[in-house]
């Protein structure tokens, strides 16, 4: 067994700097050295370049020789190391070649584990600064109801609860994910993301519009039906600056990159406003309004619209009503001009109303 051999040989497979792997080395060789002596001391194993087999063993120089494996008497410890003192340790050179096929599979196994245990060290390290971010990856595979995504050397796990139902998730397809959180479990770190949610828009968009990523245009608020829409309010915080505009990008561009990342999800972008009604009006966009009536206490909005533009205010299913709730975190209660009137003389009416919240 040659140790220094297996060391470049395992840095080179694992990619793995030489330095990292060295510690992880020689804990696994002292386990060996333990079994081979068949001692019950604690042993410490160092690799050495300059000894002809690589390794040395420190021992403790002692009086009265117990464990030989871990110990040394003085007049023996001063035949290396001439100053040498009771409770001194002094490094012997240890031949691995000789340690036996049992001992040698107790190396490979212990060494396994500890590689084990280094990767995901690794993993954590890498992706504890990701968390809150986005990553890039191939789809590599799918374990049951997962997708495993493969980002650089590590696989990360995207759950059936953070996957979009429109994705289809094909092999070696590219597509970047939200880093949500790392689980600690039997097995190790498990890396989760999302692409579900809402985050993953915002960081999209702050990664595509140089002016929200130098803090001239902010974020307000995102609100996602993952999939099939979003709508994002943004602020500039340059009078010359079109925050609407600068994500939007000329003749759409940055918006049509999100999407297409995104596919086949709308991403409507709306104005920010500290006015409550100006601000519940941008989020039902497309729909016009003709008045709001806010009710402060119970944060809630009766909203008024012409008959022509109730279905498209109340969206698909309710759809574009419940973004703009979300968005603005005002409920909102929708009805057309004759429903109002309706009300307003309480002439019994059909109502297509729609409530948020």
């Amino acid at each position: 067994m040659d140790i220094l051999h297996e060391l470049k040989q395992i840095a080179t497979e694992r990619e793995i700097p030489v330095d990292e792997l060295k510690q992880e080395l020689e804990l696994a060789l002292a386990v060996a050295y333990k079994k081979f002596k068949n001692s019950h001391g604690e042993a410490i194993v160092r690799l050495d370049p300059t000894k002809k087999s690589g390794a040395v063993v420190e021992k403790e120089v002692v009086g009265e020789v117990l464990d030989p494996a871990v110990q040394i008497g003085l007049d023996a410890a001063k035949k290396h190391s001439p100053d040498s003192q009771i409770g001194d340790f002094v490094a012997i050179e240890i031949d691995t070649n000789t340690f036996g096929r049992i001992a040698a599979q107790t190396f490979k196994q212990v060494l396994q584990q500890k590689l084990r245990e280094a990767e995901l060290r690794r993993i954590h390290d890498q992706f504890s600064d990701s968390v809150g971010d986005i990553v890039s990856g191939l789809v590599a595979r799918r374990e049951e109801q997962n997708i495993i995504v493969q980002v650089g050397r590590h696989e990360v796990e995207l759950p059936k609860r953070e996957q979009v139902g429109t994705d289809d998730y094909r092999p070696n397809e590219r597509l970047r994910v939200y880093v949500l959180r790392i689980d600690e479990s039997f097995r190790g770190f498990r890396v989760i993301v999302s692409r579900s949610h809402p985050n993953l828009l915002r960081k999209l968009v702050e990664m595509e519009v140089p002016e929200v990523a130098e803090g001239i245009v902010e974020i307000m608020s995102v609100a996602r039906e993952p999939g099939q829409r979003s709508k994002v309010a943004v602020l500039s915080h340059d009078e010359r600056v079109d925050a609407v505009g600068a994500c939007v990008g000329q003749r759409g561009g940055r918006i049509q990159s999100i999407m297409d990342e995104l596919r086949p999800e709308k991403v409507d972008v709306v104005p920010y406003s500290a006015d409550t009604k100006q601000y519940i009006m941008n989020a039902l966009s497309p729909a016009k309004v003709n008045s709001i009536r806010l009710n402060e206490e119970e944060k809630s909005a009766y909203v008024i619209v012409p008959d022509t533009q109730l279905s498209l205010a109340i969206g698909r299913g309710g759809q574009n009503v419940r973004l703009a709730h979300r968005l603005t975190d005002w409920k909102i209660d929708i009805r057309s001009e004759s429903q109002a009137a309706a009300e307003k003389a309480g002439i019994p009416h059909e109502n297509r109303e729609a409530k948020s919240g």
